[in-house]
């Protein structure tokens, strides 16, 4: 683990976010082992950001990934943060809910997908 998080803590600094001051990076790591990494890149309308979570997932999917193995989340402020809602249902498209998600924090946490959404929208809740 300590491998991914090292990834999401130096993602940390290419963050954009001049708005928020609150700087996130991201690790996910594919089922053949490579790793891609992330940031929050913020506008100043707030809703044409970017997350961390949704970018690191997005470069990896654009080459073609679909299966993940882990996470890890990573603040400048070291403080536990975890995936909003939004980035948990968007891991849940590529994700099953044992996907673990590891945080930085004072003592570290870890999660699983399932914990953070429990109760997700997924593709046999649409009508065909």
């Amino acid at each position: 683990m300590d491998d991914l998080m090292d990834a999401a803590r130096e993602a940390v600094e290419a963050s954009y976010a001049p708005y928020s001051e609150y700087r996130v990076g991201a690790a996910i790591e594919t089922v053949d082992g490579t790793v891609y990494t992330g940031c929050n890149i913020e506008n100043a309308n707030y809703s044409n950001s970017l997350h961390a979570e949704e970018v690191a997932i997005g470069s990896a999917v654009r080459d073609g990934h679909r299966e993940f193995v882990r996470l890890a989340v990573s603040s400048d402020k070291r403080d536990g943060v975890t995936p909003c809602g939004m980035c948990r249902q968007t891991l849940a498209e590529f994700c099953d809910d044992d996907l673990p998600i590891y945080t930085d924090g004072e003592a570290g946490a870890e999660y699983t997908l399932g914990e953070l959404l429990p109760t997700t929208i997924t593709p046999g809740h649409l009508d065909r």
